[in-house]
């Protein structure tokens, strides 16, 4: 399956954007999807998860209240809802598929390329 996240942008401080993940080749309900970003200078890090069927849900702390991760009704893409964003949110976004519910990026066998946010004061 080949992955492709788009949305990002530019936005200040308080606002908000929505990353999507579109997949071709296969449909993404069969994979757990994740999100993960790596900030310049820093380790790619989780962000949320969300189950095939789209029943359960786990956020990292740094998002949480924040972030919603979703699946669209078509099956065949993931969204990040952000909302509140923050300057250290500031990353490029990746969407990735695996077989099981996990923080861990080795967990994921399928990346998208990335999307930048850039989050200004």
């Amino acid at each position: 399956v080949q992955l492709q996240a788009y949305g990002g942008g530019l936005v200040q401080a308080g606002g908000s954007l929505r990353l999507s993940c579109a997949a071709s080749g296969r449909t993404l309900s069969s994979y757990t999807m994740g999100w993960f970003r790596q900030a310049p200078g820093k380790e790619r890090e989780f962000v949320a998860t969300i189950t095939r069927s789209g029943g359960n849900t786990y956020y990292a702390d740094s998002v949480k209240g924040r972030v919603t991760i979703s699946r669209g009704n078509a099956k065949n893409t993931v969204y990040l809802q952000m909302n509140s964003l923050k300057p250290e949110d500031t990353a490029v976004y990746y969407c990735a598929g695996g077989r099981g519910f996990s923080v861990r990026a080795s967990e994921y066998d399928y990346w998208g390329q990335g999307t930048l946010v850039t989050v200004s004061s």
